[in-house]
């Protein structure tokens, strides 16, 4: 039997240890798959945490599903190991099944918590969580009750629910408690803040007396949100001030959440559904930038939870959402709770369960929109919702680019806005900057000719850098903002005797009055049209394409030229959509076909190392040509 070794890498105490390999294995977010049909003939472990431990096992051939434990220790912790046999019979692989942090370190995440959240308001202010709009569309009726509501926001950090809630609803006062107190300095400082409608204390709901500053059965409604992990939830519900017709509302993450996953393959977790969130280097090299306690709630554990304390569960939503992260062409399935509570005091109980369905996760997508909460959003950060953002004192910022020796500063959406942003076009994609290189390094593809761009956004640099070869370019798109954006980029970066020769143009693809405006521009259509990123709505294919007939010109030779990171949409469902409007995919890079391309024309335009320029290797370009036969 074939010796194989494996490579697994994970934090522990900031100080990364690794196994050394024999065999080069994909690693894969936790999860290491061996292409070998034999299985492990031997492994060794290396690990040195007070002391050395090796452990040497004999792996072989196990059963589907089963597990072999490769060390334990009371003061240390137990990794298993589950034998993985794949679809193909020919792949196997191992995958962690459960980590516990030591004891010590479970206490002292615990003990420490509120230094940890100190340090963490100390570094990013009131810069790193987003204000909370969603509370009027989600929980309004709550908060427009007769009278004057009274509201307590269990751990209000920077006041990111307070203040939304205070600007919507002007009679309601709010009692804001956090038990650290630079979040509460920060909330006294916010330009809202004034004591006739606010009183923000400092209070840790686990030790402290809640009543010294709310008194008892005063307040209508309890709000808690997720960054409110740190605490114990069964200690806080026992606190709470209760009036017979109070509500809590409750938002948090859900068991089989993607952080949850991803914690649970690390050296992370304290306990069932409790993991600690690590301010060094992580399997997978997330940086959360402090340690904070965060607990992954399934709906019974919560619904017992409250219940053991005299509330019953009125409102309950399960929401399953799919988040794109573009940037790093990752797809993340993300899970919470939404729930409503309140005291007994009839047999009258409303329950409901709202759980969304893979088909409504396309909606209205074909323009990008973000109207339904559990649908499909484009997540348009450099990370994820819990990383860190780039600050900015300002919504847009200057990215600074050279391709082939020409310098552009390209105005786009602020880093730190870009999570929340509703438009994807606010921001520069890899695809545009491999396009634009290539243009850059072969003018001869657009030169003399008529080019369109399809959904530039407002970056524009695909269409800026045909100006200096074509004889007509129109950059178009279908967003308002990103249309007032391009047009200032191509402004301060177009040589003045090359702006007559390029046009800025709205164009929603099907739209009968966009396309009739962009024909009035050109009325015997464009040699070229190019499109970057344009092909991650399945909904959005058809009118690209059929925009794209109406447009393009009858001539010999014209071409649509298609840059993107495949998606959910696949690339047969992109030629097929071709095919149907006239357009014949006639070559593709990187070609994975045997004997590749017989034309290779996109061969022939990275023929040397320029194209490396751009970071992600996941881009595909797709070469189409229009024939009306």
């Amino acid at each position: 039997m074939e010796s194989i070794g494996v490579v697994l890498e994970f934090c522990y105490t900031q100080r990364l240890l690794r196994i050394e390999h024999l065999h080069k294995l994909r690693l894969s977010a936790g999860c290491c798959s061996v292409r070998k049909k034999s299985v492990f003939q031997f492994l060794e472990f290396h690990l040195k945490l007070q002391e050395t431990i090796r452990v040497v096992h004999k792996l072989v051939h196990q059963p589907k599903g089963s597990c072999v434990p490769l060390f334990s220790s009371s003061q240390i912790s137990l990794i298993a190991i589950s034998w993985i046999v794949g679809e193909k019979q020919d792949c196997q692989g191992l995958r962690f099944i459960d980590f516990v942090l030591p004891l010590f370190f479970v206490n002292k995440y615990e003990k420490d918590a509120k230094k940890y959240w100190d340090i963490f308001y100390k570094r990013h202010q009131d810069r790193f969580f987003k204000d909370r709009h969603y509370l009027d569309k989600e929980w309004g009726h709550h908060f427009s009750g007769e009278g004057r509501q009274v509201i307590l926001e269990v751990g209000c950090g920077a006041g990111n629910t307070i203040f939304p809630l205070l600007a919507t609803y002007p009679d309601i006062f709010v009692h804001a408690c956090d038990f650290s107190p630079r979040a509460v300095n920060l909330v006294k400082m916010h330009k809202e803040f004034t004591e006739a409608r606010v009183n923000a204390f400092v209070c840790d709901l686990t030790t402290d007396d809640l009543s010294l500053h709310v008194a008892p059965s005063s307040v209508d409604i309890v709000t808690m949100y997720p960054q409110k992990k740190c605490l114990w939830w069964y200690k806080i519900s026992r606190k709470f001030s209760r009036r017979p017709t109070g509500r809590i509302l409750f938002r948090d993450y859900a068991t089989g959440d993607l952080a949850q996953e991803r914690f649970s393959g690390k050296e992370q977790k304290i306990s069932e559904n409790f993991y600690v969130r690590g301010d060094g280097t992580l399997l997978i090299k997330i940086h959360f930038g402090l340690h904070q306690r965060a607990f992954y709630f399934s709906d019974e554990f919560l619904r017992n939870l409250f219940l053991q304390d005299g509330f019953v569960m009125e409102e309950h939503v399960l929401c399953c959402k799919q988040v794109e992260n573009r940037s790093k062409e990752i797809i993340m399935n993300r899970r919470w709770i939404q729930a409503v509570f309140r005291v007994v005091n009839d047999n009258k109980i409303s329950f409901t369960v709202y759980e969304d369905e893979q088909k409504d996760l396309n909606r209205d997508s074909a323009k990008t929109k973000k109207d339904d909460a559990n649908g499909f959003e484009i997540d348009m950060s450099e990370g994820m919702a819990l990383e860190m953002f780039d600050i900015s004192s300002s919504r847009e910022e200057i990215v600074e680019l050279s391709i082939n020796n020409l310098l552009f500063k390209i105005k786009v959406l602020s880093k730190e806005y870009q999570h929340t942003c509703t438009s994807t076009g606010l921001m520069l994609w890899e695809s545009a900057r491999l396009m634009a290189s290539i243009l850059a390094a072969n003018p001869g593809i657009i030169a003399r000719k008529k080019v369109l761009e399809l959904g530039c956004g407002c970056v524009g640099i695909c269409s800026m850098i045909a100006a200096r070869s074509a004889d007509l370019v129109v950059a178009t798109d279908g967003d308002p903002k990103a249309l007032d954006l391009l047009a200032q980029n191509i402004y301060a970066n177009t040589d003045s005797n090359l702006l007559d020769r390029l046009t800025v143009k709205k164009l929603e693809w099907g739209n009968k009055n966009d396309i009739e405006a962009v024909k009035k521009i050109n009325e015997e259509g464009f040699d070229v049209i190019i499109g970057t990123d344009v092909t991650y709505v399945l909904e959005s294919i058809l009118p690209l394409f059929a925009t794209a007939k109406e447009l393009v010109s009858n001539e010999k030779g014209s071409v649509l030229v298609l840059c993107h990171v495949l998606r959910r949409v696949d690339e047969p469902s992109i030629v097929l959509a071709g095919l149907k409007y006239g357009f014949e995919l006639v070559d593709r890079w990187p070609d994975q076909s045997p004997g590749g391309s017989p034309e290779g024309v996109i061969g022939n335009w990275i023929c040397d190392d320029r194209w490396f320029e751009v970071p992600s290797t996941a881009l595909n370009i797709m070469y189409f040509r229009f024939s009306l036969d």
